[in-house]
């Protein structure tokens, strides 16, 4: 039996920090129960608000997030949908076969996440659970030892390091969406371009260097094979069956291991009324759906880079999906599949929210965002919003939600120091993934495909958290704009 004191100092640093984790972290939704009343006790205490006040704050702001959260299921929804097309799952399939040791399938799985995050972030956390699954499956059949908990972190990497500042992130889009709030509160003239945030040299360098760095980290850290647990201890073994496509087959409906059946590939089925028909015409599929590609791609094509916003990421990827299966029926049922995985964050959402609602209402945010920000110099501002946005973002876990409250802070302060402000805004964006390390909210769908607790793999996200620090507050300070 080996000791803890086995393996490298990485490695025994995170089998303590995941010990610990796992000891005392609740369920997600529990945290952000917790998270609430934090923030109602903070601001009374720190802004001096009344309680009752405070009670109204949360009431007012539970439902002011509707409309975002809306843009932010679907861009989940139609990410999920990509994701679970048996092209893709047979190609996942395929990659996991590379693989020949624990530390290469984590390292693989962490890399393709965060590129395929750095696209499109619902489909870089579906396609990273999916992976992360499939991977500990293939593993556990081939009796390749791999940590399945931290196989699932990496999995969720995209959603802790690169998503932000993506092409579908939060804070960039919305900055390139005409008559946004900061227009209209007067706090920029005019639209920041997304070739100033997504595209610029040091939004690109952060990408291509987080990546690397994040890769030797998961190398680094993951356990040796006597401390490594795979897949079978977290999945039941009736649910690890399965071929390469993923666990999905060809007749329709829902399997019981949750992988997706559908109607859309090999089917040969004779549809009895018109209606079906219609319903399940790959012409008709494909005639709705190159109309909704060809309105997007035109947008594009007149516009470039500006036509970026969320709006126009979601409508692209929800015809790519359409155009994908083809069958109206098979999108549809894929897509209803999809939307089961938003539970968790339909529910949390406006606890969130309420949140955001007091943190804003009392000042608490604005006091938070001001405090740090005011230390800061030209050369140290980057770092200190990407400290101030991961602190706010641990409260409030909704990168554009979050923006819309401390932006104008930042974007204020950076114009005081001289700073630029799609530099402003990319690390600010850095600071609200990173934190995403620690913050349960958004790994719910992967919880559910993975069939991990989020307390089994928390502890390993939050030694990759920690990992960064020195990389990140290095990276933002030092690489040019």
């Amino acid at each position: 039996m080996a000791t803890d004191s086995s393996g490298t100092i990485i490695q025994r640093f995170g089998r303590r920090v995941s010990g610990v984790v796992e000891e005392v972290m609740p369920s997600p939704f529990l945290f952000a129960i917790l998270l609430t009343y934090v923030v109602f006790v903070a601001g009374v205490a720190v802004e001096g608000t009344g309680p009752g006040a405070m009670v109204g704050y949360w009431a007012d702001g539970f439902w002011a997030l509707l409309e975002f959260a809306m843009q932010m299921v679907l861009i989940l929804v139609t990410g999920y949908a990509l994701a679970y097309h048996p092209w893709v799952r047979r190609a996942i399939a395929r990659l996991t076969a590379a693989p020949r040791n624990g530390a290469q399938a984590v390292v693989l799985v962490g890399v393709i996440a965060m590129v395929v995050s750095w696209i499109q972030w619902g489909l870089g956390l579906i396609v990273g659970a999916v992976l992360a699954r499939e991977m500990g499956r293939q593993a556990h059949e081939r009796g390749m030892a791999v940590h399945y908990p931290l196989l699932c972190v990496a999995g969720y990497m995209g959603l802790g390091l690169t998503w932000h500042w993506g092409l579908a992130g939060s804070a960039p889009l919305l900055m390139n969406t005409p008559n946004n709030v900061f227009i209209e509160q007067g706090v920029v003239d005019g639209l920041i371009s997304t070739s100033r945030t997504i595209f610029s040299t040091y939004s690109l360098a952060l990408t291509a260097l987080g990546i690397a760095y994040s890769a030797v980290a998961l190398y680094l850290l993951s356990p040796p094979a006597e401390h490594s647990e795979g897949i079978e201890e977290f999945v039941p073994a009736s649910q690890l069956g399965g071929a390469g496509d993923g666990g999905t087959s060809a007749n329709g409906g829902t399997r019981a291991d949750g992988g997706v059946e559908t109607t859309s590939v090999g089917d040969s089925r004779d549809f009895d009324t018109f209606g079906e028909r219609i319903d399940n015409s790959r012409l008709v599929g494909f005639v709705i759906a190159a109309t909704g590609v060809g309105i997007a791609l035109y947008a594009f094509a007149e516009q470039g880079l500006g036509a970026l916003n969320l709006d126009s990421v979601n409508f692209l990827f929800l015809f790519l999906g359409l155009l994908l299966f083809l069958r109206p029926t098979a999108y549809r049922e894929q897509f209803y599949d999809a939307v089961s995985s938003t539970g968790g964050i339909i529910l949390q959402f406006p606890f969130y929210a309420g949140i955001m609602g007091m943190m804003n209402s009392s000042g608490l945010s604005q006091t938070l965002a001001e405090t740090i920000v005011s230390v800061s110099t030209p050369q140290t501002f980057p770092a200190v919003a990407w400290i101030t946005a991961g602190i706010v973002n641990f409260f409030v876990p909704s990168g554009g939600g979050e923006w819309t409250v401390i932006g104008g802070t930042i974007l204020s302060a950076a114009a005081d120091l001289g700073v630029p402000p799609g530099k402003a805004v990319v690390a600010y964006a850095v600071g609200d993934a990173h934190t995403n390390l620690f913050q349960p909210f958004w790994a719910l769908p992967l919880l559910g495909i993975t069939g991990v607790r989020a307390r089994d793999m928390f502890g390993y996200a939050a030694t990759m958290l920690l990992l960064l620090i020195p990389f990140l507050a290095l990276a933002l300070t030092f690489i040019p704009y």
